[in-house]
């Protein structure tokens, strides 16, 4: 009998490393966690969840905790120089990947949430107040030793030696992993102060968050659960400096035009700067980062978190691909292949954003306005503006992708599906499984056939196969495969541009290849290629 592989070490318990611990811990991998803090955090950080990351903690059987402590948002309203509604951007089609597309949050209750789950996971070992002080790599590099330490001890103080596996860097902007990787950052670091103040006994209902373009005064509103209410503003010069709290008299004037403040409202504050960085490599030897240790960018977008969550999503399948010795170790190459264009193009979107949605400058506030204002005027512009056709799309360009379809590379959507024999409907996730799949949309059965014999990573039986019916028709249960039918349409205006082919899904549900029966034989030796 083999033994079992060395677990893998993921330093930092914010969000990401909460995240990628429980998806690691749900294929059946062993974690270490380890956090130089006490407990996880109680500052005032991320506010927003996507809905690619709500179907990312879906996989892990955490969505429903979430959905708890969230605010299904509507996207974010826009306002002009002069505090007019300017745009409410809403986001693609609802409920395309199963959830709302924008949801607020409280950063401290969402990592206490993720934080429960994985406690009652016994393949994890959490271990706060420890942090990481050093890496050993052999020179063959397959095993990695990590120093590890009580935090705030004396550095003289002993240490233990952990061999791990592979070690996962989700320690943030000041990551040590990153440090001791000898890794450097790329781009800019902004010098504008804002103001974060998290509020309790707000009126504010929406369910949107609001940035207010005003150039003599940029400020953002995002409305929580239970009364509670994010205002963030830029301060002027001498109004307050990173890491330095204003008093309560400019807070309290700041908040004014949108709400009487008491002392006692304030739950958490703090002042920071930002900064629009990307880490020049995302791995070294056995050692990869996430999050704000792979890339940090402006808040405008509300994209620091959900990217992170994204390579969260895009790492966590393969490492337990390899942990569990089903496919090579090149197959983590493709993470920064798949995940790297997405973020650099984010980061300067995040940045130009906030140049123009948060500017200080009265002329270019003003052409602004004018711009978004003509665009509204016709349809096209309307619908580019309302579905945030502006922000980087999501797609896999290079990595685990075997084509060149429209389809490729994109996440699969989520509508749902009947499945026979109750014919019921249910999310198509529910039917995916946890592994490789391959949907054959309208296929006949003879197309399937070409498939035997072939070699595929791990074998052909370990990928789930299903029919996919097309057309208001119904699935049949009594051939070789499962099978799939159109639950209300979304199914058709989802896969209708694949039908008389086969779409091969990877595990995080983006789409990997679409391929007629002639291409299953190149695709096949393409995958053997990038899983080893």
């Amino acid at each position: 009998m083999t033994a079992s592989p060395d677990p893998v070490l993921v330093v930092g318990a914010g969000p990401v490393g909460l995240t990628v611990a429980n998806l690691l811990a749900a294929r059946g991998v062993r974690v270490v966690l380890v956090e130089r803090n006490d407990s996880t955090s109680d500052e005032a950080k991320a506010i927003s969840l996507d809905d690619e990351s709500l179907r990312t903690l879906d996989a892990a059987g955490l969505a429903d905790a979430v959905l708890d402590i969230v605010v299904p948002g509507t996207g974010t309203r826009y306002y002009d120089r002069k505090g007019r509604p300017l745009l409410h951007a809403r986001g693609p089609e609802p409920y395309r990947l199963g959830f709302p597309f924008k949801n607020q949050f409280a950063q401290p209750e969402l990592e206490s949430v993720l934080l429960d789950a994985l406690k009652s996971r016994p393949e994890v070992d959490i271990r706060f107040s420890t942090e990481l002080v050093a890496l050993h790599e052999n020179p063959s590099g397959t095993k990695v030793t990590a120093e590890l330490r009580a935090a705030g001890h004396d550095p003289a103080a002993a240490s233990e030696s952990l061999r791990v596996s592979w070690v996962l860097g989700c320690d943030g902007g000041r990551s040590t992993v990153r440090e001791l990787c000898g890794i450097d950052m790329t781009g800019t670091s902004h010098q504008d102060v804002w103001l974060v103040v998290d509020t309790i006994g707000d009126h504010h209902d929406e369910r949107y968050g609001m940035h207010h373009g005003t150039p003599e005064r940029p400020t953002v509103i995002v409305p929580g659960r239970d009364g509670r209410c994010r205002y963030e503003f830029l301060l002027h010069p001498g109004e307050g400096q990173k890491g330095v709290l204003p008093d309560f008299a400019t807070i309290r004037r700041l908040v004014a035009p949108y709400r009487d403040l008491g002392e006692g409202q304030i739950e958490r504050c703090t002042t920071y700067t930002f900064n629009a960085v990307v880490a020049d490599r995302w791995r070294s030897g056995r050692a990869l980062l996430l999050g704000d240790a792979a890339h940090m960018m402006p808040p405008f977008a509300g994209q620091g978190l959900n990217s992170g969550v994204r390579d969260a999503a895009n790492l966590a399948w393969k490492v337990a691909e390899v942990w569990h010795e089903r496919a090579a170790e090149q197959l983590l190459d493709t993470y920064e292949a798949e995940r790297r264009p997405h973020a650099e193009e984010t980061v300067r979107f995040s940045e130009r954003l906030g140049d123009v949605v948060m500017t200080t400058d009265p002329r270019r506030a003003l052409v602004r306005d004018l711009a978004v204002r003509a665009m509204h005027r016709v349809p096209a512009g309307r619908r580019y503006l309302a579905e945030m056709r502006f922000r980087p799309r999501a797609r896999h360009q290079a990595g685990l992708v075997m084509d060149g379809h429209p389809f490729t590379g994109t996440p699969l959507p989520r509508p749902r599906v009947l499945v026979p024999p109750s014919l019921r409907p249910v999310p198509l996730d529910d039917v995916l499984g946890d592994g490789l799949v391959l949907l054959g949309v309208d296929v006949p059965a003879a197309a399937w056939r070409r498939f035997d014999g072939l070699a595929w990573p791990g074998g052909l039986d370990r990928i789930q196969q299903i029919d996919v019916v097309l057309g208001d028709r119904l699935p049949t249960d009594t051939g070789p495969r499962a099978a799939i039918a159109d639950a209300d349409g979304r199914l058709e205006r989802a896969l209708g541009g694949a039908r008389y082919r086969f779409v091969l899904v990877k595990p995080d549900r983006y789409i990997a290849a679409v391929m007629g029966p002639d291409d299953i034989r190149r695709v096949a030796a393409r995958l053997r290629q990038l899983m080893g």
